[in-house]
């Protein structure tokens, strides 16, 4: 009579422990399948001293590193998780973090102050560098130059002498013919300057027979005849 109780209650035992392992993988797979829960995060960048927004200044999730920027009035707009950080930086501002925490929101609203950075720069002093003439006249006479190559110029060899002997002598130039000249040949004939050329030529003939004349008539009163010259 007591075996029966026993079985029944070991059955028993398996049939809940059966409900709750196949309860447990339902739940695993309804959370499984349904999508990962966002958040909007929205709002506004401005400076802290003067509440004035800082258009351009970056938004930035740290997890992924994907980011957007603020727009001229410093609005911006980005999608992350519950658990994400997102990060806020812009030029001469220090970065800002705003850790979501886990947040059940679906939307999330902020106004985001970013405090200007207090670093200065040290005071940067130039002096000149360009070093003095005489230096570098000085350096350019201490520079060691190349030496040249030496170049060896084959001495000339006497010149061959000729197997037969050659007359040097320049050809006597040839005297012009009337058929080398043809055109100034006519020109001499028919052009008005070639006829008084003519005329002047036939006139120092007659004045130079005629000065022939009387040398040779006074050479002749030294004879008796007459005939001494002739």
């Amino acid at each position: 009579m007591l075996a029966a109780p026993l079985f029944l209650k070991r059955r028993l035992l398996a049939i809940s422990l059966l409900l709750i392992t196949s309860l447990a993988a339902t739940r695993v797979q309804a959370q499984a399948g349904s999508p990962t829960p966002t958040v909007r995060v929205s709002g506004r960048v401005s400076a802290a001293e003067n509440k004035q927004a800082i258009p351009g200044a970056t938004v930035q999730i740290q997890r992924t590193r994907r980011g957007v920027a603020a727009d001229g009035a410093g609005d911006f707009f980005i999608v992350a998780l519950p658990t994400d950080t997102v990060l806020f930086r812009a030029v001469g501002y220090k970065p800002h973090r705003l850790v979501l925490g886990g947040t059940t929101l679906s939307q999330l609203v902020v106004q985001v102050k970013l405090v200007r950075d207090s670093i200065q720069l040290g005071e940067v002093r130039v002096t000149a560098d360009r070093p003095d003439r005489a230096i570098i006249n000085r350096a350019l006479r201490n520079m060691k130059r190349p030496t040249p190559p030496v170049v060896k110029i084959p001495k000339k060899g006497p010149k061959p002498k000729p197997l037969f002997a050659v007359d040097s002598t320049a050809p006597r130039p040839e005297a012009p013919t009337i058929s080398g000249s043809n055109v100034d040949w006519l020109y001499d004939q028919f052009s008005r300057q070639g006829k008084e050329r003519r005329k002047m030529e036939q006139v120092k003939a007659r004045d130079a027979a005629e000065a022939a004349a009387k040398k040779r008539a006074e050479y002749n009163k030294a004879f008796r005849d007459n005939r001494g010259y002739e």
